[in-house]
C-alpha cells in the first residue's frame, strides 16, 4: 500500500471514529438507522462507514451482512477504527461495534427486537455507549474496513 493510501486510510478510521462519538446517548432502535429515530448495533456502523464512504448509501445490512462483506480484512488486535463481531455458536455475527482503541468500542447496546420505541430503550438502558470490548461475552472476530480500500 502506498503511503499516501495509509494516511488516508489513517484519517478517515479517525474520522469515522469521531463521527459515532456524536451518537453517544441516542436511543437504540431495534431496525433503527437513523440519527434522530435511533439505531440498532448494524444501522450505527453504517451511518458511521457511509460518512467515511467505505459504504454506499440506498442499503440496509444487518451484522451478519457487515461481516460477509468485511470478513476477509482480519486483524490479529483490534485498533481504532476497527470493527469488532460477536458471533453466536454457529458463527453468525450478531452484533458489532466499532473500537476507539485498542480497549474500548462505541456501539448500539442494551436492546433487541423489542425495542422499538423511545420508551422501550429507555426502560432497557438501550443506546449509543461506550463499553470495554470484553464488556460483551462470546466468540469474537475483528476486522479493519479500510484496509486496502484506499
Amino acid at each position: 500500500m502506498k503511503q499516501e493510501d495509509l494516511i488516508r486510510a489513517d484519517y478517515c478510521r479517525a474520522v469515522a471514529v469521531d463521527y459515532a462519538k456524536h451518537f453517544i446517548g441516542t436511543p437504540y432502535h431495534w431496525g433503527g438507522d437513523d440519527p434522530m429515530a435511533g439505531f440498532d448495533c448494524s444501522g450505527l456502523i453504517v451511518e458511521v462507514l457511509q460518512m467515511v464512504g467505505i459504504l454506499s448509501h440506498g442499503h440496509d445490512y444487518s451484522a451478519h451482512d457487515l461481516y460477509t462483506i468485511f470478513k476477509s480484512a482480519v486483524v490479529a488486535a483490534g485498533y481504532a477504527g476497527c470493527l469488532a463481531f460477536y458471533l453466536d455458536p454457529g458463527g453468525r455475527a450478531v452484533h458489532v461495534v466499532l473500537m476507539i482503541d485498542n480497549t474500548l468500542a462505541i456501539g448500539a447496546d442494551g436492546g433487541g427486537s423489542g425495542t422499538i420505541t423511545t420508551e422501550d430503550a429507555i426502560a432497557q438502558n438501550a443506546f449509543i455507549k461506550i463499553r470495554p470490548l470484553d464488556y460483551r461475552k462470546g466468540p469474537r472476530i475483528i476486522v479493519d474496513p479500510f484496509k486496502g480500500v484506499f
